[in-house]
């Protein structure tokens, strides 16, 4: 390399002065004359402030300051937006990608509906998780419809499932009023939340639901829509449908609803309890009139309409299920799966029950307990008929449904008291005994039990027409002696007695414990000629398409009680009506019966008859607390003889099936005697109940034939006995007897009978 004047040493480039700030010959810099385009010479202002030129020049700064703000704003508003639009998309497309494909979307099954009908297609109830059942669009009043289109989604025919005008006008209106006061939600969301969602509050349910509206659209009509929600919507009260609703509230069908009771349904939407008619109707009232204004505003009724729906008062709806036949409609619903099984669709259930009949039943009930109930200590009833055939026709299980649904007719077991003697007098005329037969009616010990009569009256040699009819307690003590308990259990088990008879002495008392169903429908064959009479209150099951699901078919009868047995019974049991404890049952028509009250008078009952309805009423309360002295006689016989009164009015008279004439014996003289069936002393868990005895078959101690048992009046049968012990009831189970016209049971029970 050359070398210069410096000596060889290396120089090299600097970017910086010193320390002192002397400038250095190698300093690297670019002077003014260096620079590509000379720059442009300042030249100074000859504006002095505050003149006219310098404020019009302030005055576009800050013009396009405020532009310039705007035109940022915009566009950060358009970054914002686009990057929202991306995140919400994403989202959706997340959510989605949770759900099931669309080509496995399925409207699922509407709950089914269990339709109960009476004998003339009167509705007795609906019940099912629906409570009501389907009904078409165009099926309902029109009003329905109109009001919940009005009140809930006004652009329902409109939208495509999602209503962004309805949606921004909720948002707007609830920022204004600071609360929610509308909903952004359209009917088809509305459907689709209630079909496929849970009510959770989330953004995946949200979007889902959003998603689910568009399937809907896609999928269905508008017309189809609305008809699923108005069949699916819940309304309050159980009720789930405007059907089942309309039926709640008005007690009608939904195509009768009127212009205000349509308000009124469109008004539950908001809050179904709060809003209901049954709670609050002065709340379902207003609310109702927001309905109308609104359905006004949009043209969907006159000024005329509204004034004259506005006019109608607030009404208290009905309270929830209150009337008797839901005590058979819970009936239905327990045999109903044993008959159909499970299924899937709405049925229609038409039973054995004539809605005027029960009606009746239940007035009886109720008016003789409103009007009895404190002054005689008693706070419940029931009444159950039945015809000939069994086929039950009225079924009261209490005093008031709504306050107790518990069925006193056929769950509740009470002592039926004296109303068990027939099956006693049963047994002992199917082993050879008559109505004449003569019994000393007399202070009578069993073991350790001495079963009394009434106030401790006797009145010593009696037939048995007498002591049945007047009740005699110590007459029917021997008699269940004589034949053997567990014969009278046989008896009674085989007319229609489904509970567990305890065989003891007291048996003939009415000690062991009974529904009062199946009471009334044990006293049935002798009403209709001695046929069993099983017990039904379906008649036949149909699906919504008519299909035939179950038919009840008549069996062929079975003969009971043999016609000679049949004619001796009833011509006992009609002089409880005509001259004994039941006189004041008397109507018109040939009757017959057999009143009962147990100890303490904790249990009144009556079981009557004619040739054509077997009635059974029980009075009593739930605790089990004693009446003051109401006897079978008094209280039962009353509701027996008013119910009778009105379902025999037109039906032409018919005798009872059988002929035996007994003679007209009264004890002491007298016509009238108080029911004997008093309080004992004898526990029917006690000593005497099981005390082994010499000659007992059972453990109990039947008396040998015409043999006093020690401390016992004499047992003397006056009329002639052909055998002594168990003799079969004749013709039992077996077709007609030889030398004796056939008849039918309809001619028995018509009392056509011979």
């Amino acid at each position: 390399m050359a070398s210069g004047g410096d000596n060889g040493k290396r120089i090299e480039p600097s970017f910086g002065g010193d320390s002192r700030g002397e400038k250095d010959d190698d300093d690297f810099h670019v002077d003014e004359d260096d620079r590509a385009a000379p720059a442009p010479a300042r030249r100074k202002s000859a504006m002095k402030p505050g003149s006219k030129r310098s404020r019009r020049n302030s005055g576009r700064g800050q013009r396009r300051g405020f532009f310039g703000l705007l035109r940022r704003m915009v566009y950060w508003s358009l970054v914002l937006g686009l990057w929202g639009g991306i995140a919400l998309g994403g989202i959706v497309i997340y959510f989605a990608a949770q759900m099931p494909q669309t080509t496995s979307w399925a409207i699922p099954d509407r709950p089914p509906n269990v339709k109960i009908v009476d004998v003339n297609d009167k509705l007795i109830a609906n019940r099912g998780t629906t409570g009501g059942e389907a009904i078409g669009l165009h099926d309902m009043s029109p009003y329905i419809p109109q009001a919940v289109i009005a009140i809930e989604d006004r652009r329902f025919y409109s939208h495509f499932g999602v209503d962004p005008i309805g949606l921004t006008r909720a948002i707007l209106a609830n920022i204004v009023s600071g609360r929610t006061v509308q909903g952004g939600s359209t009917i088809t969301q509305q459907l689709a939340k209630n079909l496929f969602l849970t009510p959770e509050r989330t953004i995946e349910r949200k979007v889902q639901e959003v998603l689910l509206a568009l399937w809907l659209e896609h999928k269905y009509s508008k017309d189809q829509i609305l008809e699923m929600y108005l069949n699916r919507v819940y309304l309050g009260s159980g009720s789930y449908g405007v059907a089942a609703a309309s039926r709640r509230y008005f007690d009608k069908s939904a195509r009768d609803v009127n212009l205000m009771e349509a308000a009124t349904l469109a008004g539950l939407l908001k809050a179904p309890s709060r809003l209901s008619p049954a709670r609050d109707p002065e709340a379902a009232a207003e609310r109702a009139k927001l309905v109308l204004n609104a359905m006004r505003e949009q043209g969907m009724i006159k000024d005329t309409q509204l004034a004259e729906a506005m006019s109608e008062p607030a009404t208290r709806a009905a309270a929830y299920w209150s009337g008797s036949e839901n005590y058979v409609a819970d009936r239905v619903m327990q045999e109903l799966p044993a008959l159909i099984g499970v299924t899937k669709n709405d049925v229609t259930v038409e039973t054995t029950i004539d809605l005027h009949l029960q009606k009746i039943g239940e007035e009886s009930i109720r008016d003789l307990i409103s009007a009895n109930g404190k002054k005689v200590s008693v706070s419940q009833g029931a009444l159950v008929s039945i015809d000939g055939t069994g086929a039950v026709r009225a079924m009261v299980g209490g005093y008031d449904y709504a306050n107790s649904q518990f069925d006193r007719a056929t769950e509740a077991k009470r002592q039926p008291g004296s109303t068990f003697k027939p099956f006693v007098y049963l047994a002992a005329l199917e082993q050879g005994r008559t109505p004449d037969s003569v019994r000393n009616d007399a202070p009578i010990k069993i073991g350790k039990w001495t079963p009394g009569n009434y106030n401790g009256k006797y009145f010593g040699e009696v037939t048995l027409a007498t002591a049945l009819s007047h009740s005699l307690n110590s007459v029917a003590a021997q008699l269940v002696m004589e034949v053997g308990p567990q014969t009278v259990v046989d008896t009674a088990h085989r007319l229609g007695i489904e509970s567990k008879l305890t065989p003891n002495a007291s048996l003939a008392l009415g000690t062991s414990e009974v529904t009062l169903l199946e009471l009334t429908d044990a006293f049935a064959p002798f009403a209709n000629g001695g046929y069993r009479a099983p017990v039904h209150l379906i008649k036949r099951v149909t699906d919504s398409n008519g299909k035939v699901l179950y038919e009840y078919k008549q069996a062929d009868s079975e003969r009971v009680i043999d016609p000679r047995n049949v004619g001796m019974m009833n011509a006992m049991l009609r002089r409880t009506v005509e001259d004994g404890t039941a006189k004041s049952g008397q109507f018109g028509w040939p009757a017959a019966g057999k009143t009962g009250t147990s100890q303490n008078f904790r249990d009144a009952w009556f079981i009557g008859y004619t040739a054509n309805l077997t009635t059974g009423v029980w009075f009593g309360n739930d605790d089990g607390k004693p009446m003051k002295h109401v006897s079978g006689g008094s209280l039962p016989v009353k509701a027996w003889r008013e119910f009778m009164v009105a379902a025999h009015k037109g039906v032409p008279i018919a005798e009872l099936p059988g002929h035996y004439d007994i003679e007209n014996v009264i004890p002491g003289g007298s016509d009238e005697l108080p029911d004997t069936n008093t309080p004992s002393p004898y526990d029917p868990n006690g000593p005497a109940a099981t005390m082994p005895m010499a000659n007992g078959d059972d453990g109990y101690w039947p008396p040998a034939p015409d043999v006093a048992p020690t401390g016992s009046t004499d047992i003397i049968d006056r009329a002639p006995v052909a055998a002594r012990g168990p003799v079969p009831p004749a013709d039992v189970g077996g077709g007609p007897q030889p030398n004796r016209k056939t008849t039918t049971l309809l001619d028995l029970i018509m009392g056509n009978s011979q």
